[in-house]
Order: C-alpha cells, then sequence, then structure tokens
C-alpha cells in the first residue's frame, strides 16, 4: 500500500489530522526562524556594545540600543534609562528584571501549540479508529458468515490507519517542540548572562 492508499483508506479522520500536522509544521518554522535570528542578533549587538561599556561610552551604548529592536536591547534600554536617573544598582537590576519579564513571553509564543497540535493528532487519530472498528463490526453483523473473517480483518486494518498517521504526525510535533523549547531556554538564559556583564560593567558595587 503506497501513501496516497494509505491514506485514502483512513477516511474522513485523515485531512483533520493532515490539518494539524501541517499548521504545527508551519508555528515550528516560524518560531525557528525567529528564535534563530533572535539569537544571532543577540550576539551581534552585544559584541558590539562590550567595548563602548568597557569604556564607560553610555551615550554611544544607549544610540545602539536604540537602533534595535531585539529583545537584549530592550532588557538593556531598561537599565541604562534608570542609571541615567543615578539610580541604585538595586534599582537598575530589578528594570532589567522587569524587561526580561517583558520579553520572555514574546520569545516563548506559540511554541507550546506544538505539544497541544500533538496531542490533538493523536486523539484525531484514536477518534477515527474507533468510529472505524463500529462501523466495521456493524457491517459484519449483517455480513455473509463465511466472509466475516475476511471483512473484518479488512476493516480493522483501515481502521487503524486513523491512529497510525495521528502518531506519525504527533511524534515529529513533539520532538520539534523539545527542541524549541531547549533553543528558547538557551536564548533566555544568554539575554540573562548578558544583563548581568551589563550591570557589572555599568554600575559600581
Amino acid at each position: 500500500m503506497d501513501l496516497i492508499e494509505f491514506f485514502q483508506s483512513g477516511g474522513f479522520f485523515m485531512y483533520p489530522i493532515l490539518v494539524v500536522f501541517v499548521l504545527g509544521l508551519v508555528i515550528a518554522i516560524e518560531r525557528f526562524a525567529v528564535i534563530t535570528a533572535t539569537q544571532n542578533k543577540t550576539n551581534r549587538i552585544w559584541k558590539q556594545l562590550t567595548p563602548m561599556l568597557k569604556a564607560n561610552d553610555l551615550p554611544r551604548a544607549e544610540n545602539l540600543l536604540k537602533s534595535q529592536s531585539t529583545p537584549l536591547a530592550r532588557v538593556l534600554q531598561y537599565g541604562l534609562a534608570k542609571l541615567r536617573s543615578n539610580a541604585s544598582r538595586e534599582a537598575v537590576e530589578a528594570a532589567m528584571e522587569e524587561g526580561i519579564m517583558e520579553v520572555m513571553p514574546e520569545l516563548e509564543q506559540r511554541t507550546h501549540y506544538l505539544a497541544t497540535l500533538a496531542n490533538i493528532a493523536t486523539l484525531i487519530g484514536l477518534l477515527g479508529t474507533i468510529i472505524g472498528l463500529i462501523q466495521a463490526f456493524t457491517a459484519v453483523a449483517s455480513a455473509n458468515p463465511a466472509e466475516k473473517a475476511d471483512l473484518l480483518s479488512a476493516s480493522i486494518s483501515v481502521a487503524m490507519n486513523t491512529t497510525a498517521f495521528g502518531l506519525t504526525a504527533a511524534i515529529p510535533m513533539i520532538l520539534i517542540h523539545s527542541f524549541l523549547a531547549t533553543k528558547t531556554t538557551r536564548l533566555v538564559d544568554n539575554i540573562e548572562m548578558a544583563t548581568v556583564k551589563c550591570l557589572n560593567l555599568i554600575v559600581e558595587d
């Protein structure tokens, strides 16, 4: 049985699973592109910013951050704005933490949908199998006794296709979700580490 026959023999429930799988792939590609681009921009900005901070050239550092729209730039702008008003180290640190709390939901958004979509694909597959089995046993009940065994085995085989397809869609989405969650956590950790380094460079104890 080729893929087209496998899909067609599964019946109606194969189509919702396909839609869920395609939606999951779209979200995964979008999140991967955004997180990867943000990580690259974060690394580039920090390399440009470090010499300015070491030289205590805060006006130039602020101008650089204002020209960027990345999460790290926004977080550090909070801190530099507080520092400009002669705030204490604790106040500057609190401002940066507030910035981190603001950007984290943006970095993590939609990634959790992948786990939900994986569960939905699995459940739709199971539902399709159950309904397929109900229809199979109903059909067999009125069939010729000599044909019952063959008809039942064929019907069950078709009904199981939805579960197989549901799992085929769910497993990659679970793996991708885990990968993206790890990648996002690493990005957040890098931003937090950069804020601590920045704080140590611009504020004296």
